[in-house]
Formats: structure tokens, C-alpha cells, sequence
């Protein structure tokens, strides 16, 4: 019985120094996640007027704007066309992966431009409020605007909230059923047995989304973890190195080479040994496998290099194209975005009470 008792203190005050030293992180990145669920429809809100162009006639070629970015960009790691099912009167929005050669900086910037005329409507980085707080908050929910030490950190907080997970499964597993089948409930009595009970019950229903979120960031991270990553973020990125293919050719194999891909974001290499690569979903095709399909060319040949289906992968590569959909919220509409938003808030309430209740202990031990 003393043993036993010993391994609950234990498992308990683990439980609670994990929720008491990533607390205050684990609410930040609640909060920011929660918004980035509706990331594209904020972004459309806010720069409405910015954003929305007059179709006039046929868009240009891809080409035109690849030329255009990486002029005004003669630094960059690649180009990711973010948005190429876009509705004819939205501009185009193109992600920059930079390096400027520090640790300090996440190097991510963006550029929005009318689909007709080619004009620079938004341009900027990441790391300041030039393209809009919603993508300012992109960077600060992977990094913390700290850049690859901000990421690290975002990083092993995915570990630690799996951790706090875990540990909280052992304390409360005896409420677990009573609390999923309704048994158990919030005695109003005081404010501590509201604290506990609100801390039990919301820990037990958010789980199984914290088990999802958390492990989801951590796996699409884990290159943090990585060395040579690290060392490579020390060289500052070389002049582009432009493909001479047209690139819009290459998007027409590649509808042709997969007819029923829908694309969701179109890679544009601007370094030697990077492929051109569109990437989508498939027509009747479940969202949650949309990153499961792709094509892609030598971008110094224009030669087919890789044709990727979700049904051909292999069961390890088919769970690991669901992470990112299941961390994001993206694959069921508006109301499993508004299940995301409000679920993403309960990590940052079980710190609030976890740490009410560490508190108490500490004024009443």
C-alpha cells in the first residue's frame, strides 16, 4: 500500500511541475492554434479589400510570377504556391522559405499578388505584422518568434503536455468512465471542489485531442532535434539558382500526369536539387489523406520524377500524411473547425487550474 501510494505522489507531482513549468507556453500555444484553425478565413476577413481582385480575362502564366518573386527575392530557399485552386477573384499568396543565416530568425515570408496583373499587392515577413497579425501568429504558434531555439522549445513542449497527458490518465483513471458517461460532475460547493472537479473533467474529455495535437506537433518538428539542420541555418541561402523550364508547362503535365488532382500548394525550387512538385488531393477523396498525392519533375529537365498516391503508400507513410490535418483542423468544415477552437482552448484552462489547485497545496499542505 506504501509503495503504491509513494508511485501516485510521485506520478502526481510530475503531473504537476510539467503543468507548472510549460504552462504558460501550453496557453499560448492553445490560444494561437485556436485562431490559425480559421487562419484563411481571418486572413480573407481582415484584408478583404486587399486581397479580392477584378478578374479581367486570363491569369498570367506561373512563370511571371516566379520571375517577379525571385527578382525582388534574390535569396531563397524555395517557393510554395499556397493557394492554386484559388476562386477567380483572390489573389495569389506565395510562401518564401529564407535564410538569413541566424538561429534567431524563423526566415518565413509571404507575397500576395493580382492573378491578371501581376502586381505586388502584400509583401513581407513573417517575423513582423508587414503581411498581417494572422501570419505573424503562424510564425509565433511554431517558434514563438524565437526562432529555431523558439522552435526546439515549441517542440519539447509537445512532449511535455504528452507527459502531463499520461500522468493525468494514471491520476484520474478511476473518474475517466464516470466522467465520459456524465456520472461524475462539478461540485459547486466551494471554489476548490469547482477548480478540481472543472480540472478533472475537462482533463478527461481533452485526451484524446491532446494525445492528437501534441503528438502531431511533435512528430512535424522532430527536425528540431536534428544536428546538421541546425548547422545548415547557420549558412545564409546562396543567389536563386532559377529553373529554366516553364514552370507552367510543368503544371500542365502534371494535371495531365494526374487528371483528378486537386492542388493544394505547388512547390517552385529556387535552389539546385529541389524538385518542382504539386501536391493535392484526389476528386471524392476524404481531406484528411489531401496530402497523400503528388507529382513531381526535375526542374533542370522537366523530366517526371515521382508520382505519389495516398493508396499506394505504405501504412507508416499513410498515418503520417493524416498528421498534419489532425493538428490543424482542416479536414471536416466549419464545424470541426469550431470543435478545434474551442478544444484548442482546454490545455491553457488545465494549466489555469492545475495551477489553482497547486496553489491551494501549497497554502493548505
Amino acid at each position: 500500500m506504501k509503495k503504491i501510494n509513494l508511485t501516485r505522489v510521485l506520478v502526481f507531482s510530475i503531473h504537476s511541475w510539467l503543468g507548472l513549468i510549460t504552462g504558460l507556453f501550453l496557453l499560448l500555444l492553445g490560444i494561437s492554434g485556436s485562431a490559425l484553425v480559421f487562419l484563411k478565413e481571418i486572413d480573407q476577413a481582415v484584408h478583404a479589400d486587399l486581397l479580392t481582385v477584378n478578374p479581367t480575362g486570363k491569369p498570367l502564366p506561373l512563370d511571371s510570377f516566379y520571375r517577379s518573386i525571385t527578382s525582388s527575392h534574390p535569396n531563397l530557399k524555395g517557393i510554395v504556391w499556397l493557394n492554386p485552386d484559388a476562386a477567380p477573384d483572390k489573389a495569389y499568396e506565395f510562401r518564401l522559405y529564407q535564410n538569413d543565416g541566424k538561429i534567431s530568425t524563423y526566415d518565413l515570408g509571404m507575397v500576395s499578388m493580382n492573378p491578371y496583373t501581376g502586381e505586388v499587392i502584400r509583401d513581407g515577413n513573417l517575423k513582423d505584422f508587414s503581411t498581417g497579425f494572422i501570419h505573424w501568429l503562424i510564425q509565433f504558434h511554431w517558434s514563438f518568434q524565437l526562432g529555431l531555439p523558439g522552435l526546439l522549445m515549441a517542440t519539447i513542449f509537445g512532449i511535455t503536455m504528452l507527459l502531463s497527458t499520461l500522468t493525468g490518465i494514471i491520476i484520474y483513471r478511476k473518474y475517466i468512465w464516470k466522467v465520459l458517461t456524465f456520472q461524475v460532475w462539478i461540485r459547486w460547493k466551494n471554489r476548490n471542489t469547482i477548480t478540481s472537479g472543472f480540472h478533472r473533467i475537462v482533463g478527461v474529455w481533452a485526451i484524446a485531442f491532446n494525445l492528437i495535437i501534441f503528438f502531431t506537433g511533435f512528430w512535424m518538428n522532430m527536425f528540431a532535434f536534428d544536428k546538421t539542420y541546425w548547422e545548415k541555418q547557420t549558412i545564409p541561402c546562396p543567389p536563386n539558382t532559377l529553373v529554366q523550364q516553364s514552370l507552367e508547362g510543368l503544371l500542365i503535365k502534371a494535371y495531365k500526369k494526374m487528371p483528378d488532382l486537386i492542388p493544394f500548394s505547388v512547390y517552385l525550387p529556387t535552389q539546385p536539387g529541389s524538385d518542382f512538385k504539386v501536391s493535392g488531393s484526389l476528386k471524392d477523396q476524404h481531406p484528411l489523406f489531401q496530402g497523400g498525392n503528388s507529382v513531381s519533375f526535375d526542374a533542370k529537365s522537366g523530366q517526371l520524377t515521382t508520382v505519389s498516391k495516398f493508396s499506394e503508400k505504405s501504412l507508416l507513410d499513410k498515418t503520417e500524411t493524416t498528421f498534419f490535418p489532425l493538428h490543424t483542423g482542416n479536414f471536416g468544415g466549419i464545424p470541426v473547425k469550431i470543435l478545434y477552437v474551442l478544444i484548442g482552448l482546454l490545455p491553457g484552462l488545465l494549466s489555469i487550474t492545475g495551477f489553482m489547485l497547486w496553489w491551494r497545496k501549497q497554502k493548505c499542505p
